[in-house]
């Protein structure tokens, strides 16, 4: 594998443990600091926070050449994860996490960037399915393992183990990845212009719906899992490692089939499996065998559609390019969020606990329509 690319899938690899290791340690965070779950739950906001307010940034940032701009943000990453592990109480801990969350957004816009520029001719969306497949293995090892040093330790520990990693990020791109020129500089005005444009706004909606058609059920997967399908608590470790290895295995693919074929059509054929898929998962959750099948399949569909969208943007973003990467991971985690919240209402309304995975099929919808207009009307431009 080429070591320029795998240098920076090391912060992607950081961000996703800093992103998603939180849910699962909520109960400990709490306890040692004598706050309520409900109030924990406000340090998962705050990294959602950073991320959206991050990624502007790159309009400061645009001047810098690409290499020292990743070497900016992955040392961001190392700093705002040693500053969570060494928070003293509740209000500097928030701090810190929106900290750790600003170059969230800015690092994959970046990176997408020095993919296209280091990947060879055609392999453009698989070089940037490595970026993404950093988070990937995050879920599948990172986030597991992240628990396990909390239970075993401390929930400190493992947020300085992501800050070492943020740091290994830095030095591998200082030792691998080559001097880069900075984008052309269009001004400020000029980050902005692409939006005018249809394209980037399909891009933009097949990402929302598309990662949302999947989030309403995957949010609430171990209460569907342990109450619904009867699985014990315990099990709940290896289901999101085959959550995770689905995942991994989505990324890969899609990023390969998109070198192969149109991306745009790629994301909305995986879209469209979602619409189909997510009634199965409903109609069978009280049954273990499917159950386990569709924690891996499902969000191998949800990262099939995320990745070549994060390469795409970057061809219709012109002027813009790094603020355009960096709007997929805004859409992705506001995604995220209102996917919970969707999902949350069907349960509170007394429709069952697997009810989420039908809410998801209407977002399904839309994002496949959005990807096969985008198909139809760009697929000549590389869409």
């Amino acid at each position: 594998m080429n070591k320029s690319l795998l240098s920076l899938a090391f912060g992607t690899f950081a961000l996703g443990i800093a992103e998603f290791g939180m849910m699962g340690i909520l109960n400990d965070v709490a306890s040692d600091l004598g706050i309520n779950v409900v109030d924990a739950g406000h340090l998962i906001s705050s990294y959602s926070a950073g991320v959206a307010v991050g990624a502007p940034f790159l309009i400061i940032l645009r001047k810098l050449p690409l290499r020292r701009l990743m070497l900016l943000l992955a040392g961001v990453i190392a700093l705002g994860n040693a500053m969570v592990a060494l928070s003293p109480n509740f209000i500097c801990l928030l701090i810190s996490r929106f900290i750790s969350g600003l170059p969230h957004g800015a690092f994959f816009g970046a990176g997408a960037i020095v993919c296209s520029r280091l990947a060879g001719q055609g392999k453009g969306a698989s070089a940037v399915a490595v970026l993404v497949g950093g988070m990937t293995v995050a879920n599948l090892i990172g986030v597991p393992g992240f628990t396990f040093l909390c239970n075993l330790v401390s929930w400190r520990l493992p947020f300085g183990v992501v800050s070492v990693c943020g740091a290994a990020a830095f030095m591998a791109i200082r030792s691998w990845v080559p001097v880069l020129s900075p984008l052309p500089d269009t001004g400020v005005r000029g980050q902005f212009r692409f939006l005018a444009h249809l394209a980037p706004w399909l891009i933009y909606g097949g990402v929302f719906f598309g990662q949302a058609s999947v989030y309403c059920w995957l949010s609430y997967i171990a209460p569907i899992m342990t109450e619904v399908a009867g699985f014990s608590n315990e099990a709940m470790s290896l289901i999101m490692v085959v959550v995770g290895g689905g995942m991994v295995f989505g990324n890969i693919l899609a990023g390969k089939l998109a070198d192969r074929y149109s991306p745009a059509l790629v994301t909305a054929v995986f879209a469209s499996v979602v619409v189909v898929l997510m009634p199965l998962v409903y109609f069978f959750a009280a049954h273990k065998i499917p159950s386990v099948v569709f924690a891996f399949v499902a969000p191998a569909l949800l990262f099939g559609i995320g990745g070549p969208l994060q390469y795409i943007i970057v061809k219709f973003a012109k002027g813009g390019e790094m603020l355009g990467g960096a709007g997929i991971q805004i859409a992705f985690n506001v995604s995220n969020a209102v996917a919970a919240v969707i999902g949350g209402m069907a349960i509170h309304h007394g429709l069952g606990l697997a009810s989420p995975a039908l809410v998801g099929v209407p977002c399904a919808v839309i994002g496949a329509s959005s990807l096969f207009i985008l198909y139809h009307k760009y697929h000549t431009q590389g869409a």
